[in-house]
């Protein structure tokens, strides 16, 4: 078992991984992270085995803290305008793991797709508990409602802030995301709230049995 010790410095080493790897991509090498996080590389292959390894650690994290912050933006959602708003003034905290997100499905293959699936399954498990706790509408199918939901807002993320990262070179995340946060709110509100369709034809005639 790993003492106290240890998981404070597997845990800095993560950290600072995800800050790297969501800054230089995923060339960036263990030498590179050990340096960054003040130790040798290693201890990181003592903690994490490898690369590979270490990646898997971040991944874990980036979902842990995306499936926190969805719970907690529900719940202060419910409690009204001040709790959305404190909410939305946070948004910046998250800006490394955006980084990380945005990487991630630039490089592709098996990690990144192992990172999207684990995103919705995440998401359905954090909506069904909207739903329980009567902050969200049923789906008549909850998975296929994640789905979608996760693919239309990473795909309009990672399209909006790519194009953003050709045309500026480096990117501000902090900056990119809270102007990506401003524009996006109250359509996504207004949409999410009152919907847009005003009937059921189309629905109902593509539900008939």
């Amino acid at each position: 078992m790993r003492s106290t010790l240890d998981l404070s410095t597997a845990a800095r080493i993560r950290d600072t991984a995800i800050d790297l790897f969501g800054e230089q991509g995923f060339g960036v090498g263990v030498r590179a992270i050990a340096a960054a996080a003040g130790v040798s590389p290693g201890l990181v292959n003592h903690h994490f085995g490898s690369k590979d390894g270490l990646r898997a650690a971040c991944d874990e994290r980036v979902l842990e803290t995306i499936r926190d912050q969805k719970l907690r933006a529900l719940r202060t959602t419910a409690n009204g305008p001040t709790g959305m708003l404190n909410a939305l003034a946070e948004i910046e905290m998250y800006a490394p793991l955006v980084a990380y997100m945005l990487r991630s499905f630039q490089a592709g293959g098996a990690l990144a797709e192992s990172l999207l699936e684990h995103m919705i399954s995440d998401a359905e498990q954090y909506m069904q508990t909207g739903v329980a706790e009567g902050l969200l509408k049923p789906s008549r199918d909850p998975a296929a409602r994640a789905r979608y939901i996760v693919l239309c807002h990473v795909g309009a993320m990672n399209l909006a802030l790519q194009l953003r990262q050709q045309r500026e070179g480096k990117l501000d995340y902090r900056t990119a995301i809270r102007d990506l946060s401003d524009e996006m709110t109250m359509p996504a509100l207004e949409l999410y709230t009152h919907g847009m369709l005003t009937d059921s034809t189309v629905f109902d005639t593509l539900t008939e049995e």
